[in-house]
């Protein structure tokens, strides 16, 4: 490892600080170097609040050393008026002359011109550093942007015969396959992706939350398959408490509150019609709960990034058959429950 992938490897580790907490903008880090010392760190903590660069500059005592110093950025800087000013520009009047970047920012409003801007100023500019690393940290950030489409987890539980569910429930809430700390796992990665979806029979049989109680976080946007308007007033899922989106195939049904409705056709080209829907509230990553039907709706298309499957110790003998992936996989072991995780290389 080279001394400007050191730097950048820094970056990274201070961008997961912002895991869960940046949406709809990525996770970056910066370190500021003078004399091969580090005299400023940062990252982007929340949408809106200042970004890593000047963070780290706001770190640095002597501004004096800021012309005689390097940034490293995991991610390129922006050059765009959002929220915050450009960092480019930040740079450029701190006359910081040289410039070490991880990786290109895929958003078409940055994409080269951020460099672009810096290289014109006058700074020396290198990227290309631990790229690979720097795409994965920002993963749902670059699938979003090149793919026009939102990260897709999902995740069910099985039994260890192989079922989803029971043939029969006395009462409409969760039959546990997996243990405590699985589901408090499961709470955690929630208050890490955007949103969460399920369908209307999830909803009509276990009457979820859909939030993160089990887990400090924040609470995930609720997407809800109803086709036909089943879910009512009376489910927690209409409690306005966080912002849910319903997906129906009922035309002209009025929004309110925290309650979004979305029109789309229940047909072979769904998870396309969906994933268009999520694009258009900015979503950027997504972790699907639902059903065994709701499951293969994106499973058959070939829409999804990875699956987390856990199979729990309890024998159902029959039931609804879990859906089936082919493939390599991860396993991993929280106590008496596996963990077997899926990727798709698509």
């Amino acid at each position: 490892m080279n001394i400007h992938e050191r730097y950048i490897s820094r970056c990274i580790e201070l961008a997961k600080n912002g895991f869960g907490t940046t949406y709809p903008n990525p996770m970056v880090g910066s370190v500021i170097v003078c004399d091969d010392k580090i005299i400023g760190e940062g990252w982007h903590r929340k949408s809106g609040e200042a970004h890593a660069e000047v963070n780290a500059i706001n770190a640095v005592k002597d501004k004096s050393l800021l012309a005689k110093s390097t940034i490293y950025v995991s991610l390129e800087p922006c050059s765009h008026f959002g929220k915050t000013p450009p960092c480019s520009d930040l740079i450029i009047e701190n006359k910081i002359p040289k410039v070490v970047i991880g990786t290109i920012d895929p958003n078409s409003q940055v994409c080269g011109n951020g460099i672009k801007k810096l290289k014109e100023a006058g700074i020396e500019v290198e990227v290309g550093f631990l790229e690979k690393e720097c795409s994965e940290l920002n993963k749902r950030f670059f699938t979003f942007h090149n793919k026009k489409r939102p990260y897709i987890i999902l995740k069910w539980a099985e039994s260890k015969d192989g079922f989803i569910a029971p043939t029969d429930k006395e009462k409409k809430e969760p039959i546990w396959i997996s243990n405590e700390f699985s589901r408090q796992l499961v709470h955690k990665w929630r208050s890490e992706e955007q949103a969460i979806l399920i369908g209307t029979n999830t909803v009509l049989d276990d009457n979820p939350k859909l939030n993160t109680r089990d887990w400090n976080g924040n609470n995930p946007v609720r997407i809800i398959l109803d086709r036909t308007g089943k879910v009512d007033d009376g489910y927690f899922v209409k409690d306005n408490s966080v912002k849910t989106i319903f997906i129906s195939e009922m035309e002209n049904l009025p929004s309110h509150e925290n309650i979004i409705y979305e029109n789309a056709i229940f047909d072979t080209c769904l998870a396309e019609k969906i994933c268009s829907i999520l694009v258009k509230h900015s979503i950027q990553s997504v972790i699907i709960e639902g059903g065994k039907k709701t499951l293969d709706t994106f499973i058959n298309a070939g829409l999804w990034n990875e699956a987390r499957v856990f199979i729990g110790d309890k024998i159902f003998h029959n039931g609804v058959k879990a859906p089936r992936l082919n493939g390599k996989y991860v396993e991993k072991k929280i106590k008496n429950d596996q963990l077997l995780t899926f990727y798709n290389h698509d």
